[in-house]
């Protein structure tokens, strides 16, 4: 299982590092250290970690801004945080993140992605590609008619071939198929393409010794949001895969010590010269059709990788560069959610305008504004859905449940609200609104809570302006219906002090008896 995932992980980890713009030899550094430790300390048992797609506009942004020592750093500070989110137990957390955000900005990676490659797919001779998307769609057109016609049917020539061989012989990797046939090819008739060789030059055949980055407390306020990036991104990818490797497997993962793993990793990755590393969906379900039982396979695809990089370095550097840019292609289509995507379009309408800004965001701010604001967007959509969804009105007499008040004697002078939902800050302000409706206030105003599950702070606060408002015209509050979690935080709120604790009970039977009093003594 490990051999079959290291042949997978060979041409993925270069490709992976050359779209970051940087030396392909980061890559194997990456998934030989991270891949290991990712395997050894996470938390299941068929997750395969290294460097992966989805980073490759972040890691190319980052190094860019700060040259590759920054990245270094922002990579293992990501790792300390991947830690201290671990301590903190917030792998459960992650599955709050709204389902059209993640597909949103997995989306525009994949189209990230794609884009970044065209130099390579086409054979531009452009020196330097800039991070942002229109900057990089201006470069692309104003060097369109320097295309290589050998580099596209190269590349295109290798789609077919991954796509073949997927239908044809699914048990060996398409990309190491294409690495091997396009290295021969461009050899035997030295193709005008550019390889490895001809950009980079040699590779290592070795781990470099490890090095901890200059650190001032100036590079860590700087680096600081693109660490949070990259932990972020580490965490959710990382326990995604973990997710699909439980699916496919019966088992389940532990999400806290899948976080402590993947931080582990990009700290010995970024002092061993690597990249940002995470779970690698694509290679972890390789690793579990190849008949992986343990943690052991992972740990073996990075002992393979290492003979690999030992061995083979003078051939590796031979592959094409058009290649490499044609799997991550196909990479990137199936990074792209088109089925899931179809999906959220055809849900609700809030689902489809999360997904759509957080997939522009993505695209054309970056990839930390863009999760922040469709986690954002997503949850004041949400709460305007409870909003709507709370429902305070004056409660009926035909009404027909077993609590109902068509058989019960209302006295004169009462009158009774009902709320329908979680009374938190999003409905606060229409309780208290109530009061308009009144044309003579009511001697009594008995507010049942029956269907109120929880109460925030600013819910606490509107009782109380509603108490203060109803006093003010001699009217007396009674909340009826309240549960015994509702009624918890109200006594700590010391609100009860004002409504008064016989006021707050939990039956309308109670709350009418208690009315009574209140009619026939005069205290309203």
């Amino acid at each position: 299982a490990g051999l079959a995932v290291a042949i997978v992980a060979l041409p993925l980890a270069m490709a992976i590092a050359i779209a970051s713009n940087l030396p392909p030899e980061r890559g194997l550094f990456t998934a030989i250290v991270a891949g290991f430790l990712i395997s050894a300390h996470g938390g299941s048992r068929y997750q395969i970690g290294g460097p992966t797609a989805a980073f490759i506009v972040t890691v190319a942004t980052v190094a860019m801004k700060h040259g590759y020592e920054g990245l270094v750093l922002a990579t293992i500070m990501a790792g300390i945080i991947l830690v201290l989110m671990a301590f903190l137990r917030a792998g459960e957390m992650i599955k709050f993140i709204p389902y059209p955000v993640i597909v949103g900005f997995t989306s525009g990676i994949a189209l990230l992605i794609a884009f970044s490659q065209i130099r390579d797919f086409f054979g531009l001779r452009v020196e330097t590609v800039p991070p942002d998307f229109l900057d990089k769609l201006a470069v692309y057109l104003a060097h369109l008619h320097d295309t290589n016609i050998v580099a596209v049917l190269l590349a295109l020539a290798s789609i077919g071939v991954i796509l073949l061989a997927k239908s044809r012989i699914p048990k060996i990797p398409g990309p190491i198929i294409v690495v091997t046939l396009s290295g021969l090819v461009v050899w035997a008739f030295s193709l005008p393409v550019e390889t490895i060789e001809s950009r980079f030059g040699a590779i290592p055949s070795m781990l470099p010794s490890p090095v901890w980055p200059e650190i001032t407390f100036e590079k860590l306020r700087l680096l600081l949001p693109d660490a949070i990036t990259i932990a972020t991104l580490a965490a959710i990818e990382s326990l995604l895969s973990a997710v699909v490797a439980d699916g496919m497997t019966g088992t389940r993962h532990k999400p806290n010590a899948e976080l402590m793993g993947q931080g582990i990793a990009n700290v010995a990755s970024g002092i061993f010269g690597g990249l940002p590393a995470t779970g690698a969906i694509a290679r972890t379900a390789t690793n579990v059709k190849a008949g992986a039982r343990t943690p052991v396979a992972g740990m073996m695809h990075a002992f393979w990788l290492f003979i690999f990089m030992l061995l083979l370095s003078p051939l590796i550097i031979k592959v094409p560069l058009a290649a490499l840019a044609a799997i991550l292609m196909v990479v990137a289509w199936n990074m792209s959610e088109i089925k899931h995507v179809r999906e959220i379009m055809k849900a609700p309408r809030t689902d489809r305008i999360v997904l759509i800004v957080t997939f522009a965001l993505t695209v054309l701010v970056d990839l930390n504004f863009a999760i922040q604001a469709g986690i954002a967007l997503a949850s004041i959509l949400f709460i305007d859905q409870m909003m709507k969804a709370t429902h305070i009105r004056a409660v009926e007499r035909e009404e027909n449940d077993p609590d109902s008040i068509q058989n019960k004697s209302i006295p004169e002078g009462v009158e009774i609200y009902e709320i329908q939902g979680p009374l938190f800050f999003g409905v606060a302000e229409k309780l208290v609104d109530t009061l308009l409706l009144f044309e003579k206030p009511p001697q009594v105003f008995i507010l049942r809570m029956r269907y109120v599950p929880l109460i925030d702070a600013a819910g606490l606060h509107a009782l109380e302006v509603l108490h203060e408002r109803l006093s003010e015209n001699d009217t007396v509050l009674i909340l009826s219906g309240v549960n015994s979690q509702v009624h918890r935080f109200i006594s700590k709120s010391h609100i009860t002090e004002k409504i008064g604790e016989e006021n707050i009970v939990d039956h309308i039977d109670k709350a009418l008896r208690r009315t009574n009093e209140i009619l026939s003594r005069g205290e309203g």
